[in-house]
């Protein structure tokens, strides 16, 4: 067999399992978007600022932007939100 169709039937789903491994995609790519979500809130929050900023640097901001990413990733795998879980629910219905 060669490579290709070795990888070819590898990347294939069994038949006893391509129902969780759809929803378990559908599930990451849900928190995905919720991870985003969160990352444009915050970022919106952070530009309305209400004076100036003391400590305002382009070093400061990368951080806070690199620090929003970060929350915002973990808020979205905890489900503090529950977007994901709306998306999936939403996205996981049978017609």
């Amino acid at each position: 067999m060669t490579q290709i169709a070795a990888l070819s039937a590898a990347s294939r789903p069994t038949a006893a399992a391509p129902a969780s491994s759809e929803r378990e995609q559908l599930a990451q790519a849900a928190r995905a978007f919720e991870a985003v979500f969160m990352r444009q809130l915050l970022g919106t929050m952070r530009s309305a600022s209400l004076g100036e900023d003391v400590a305002g640097s382009a070093a400061v901001d990368q951080f806070r932007e690199l620090a929003d990413a970060r929350l915002s990733d973990s808020m979205s795998q905890q489900g503090n939100l529950g977007i994901a879980e709306l998306i999936l629910q939403q996205l996981d219905r049978k017609p």
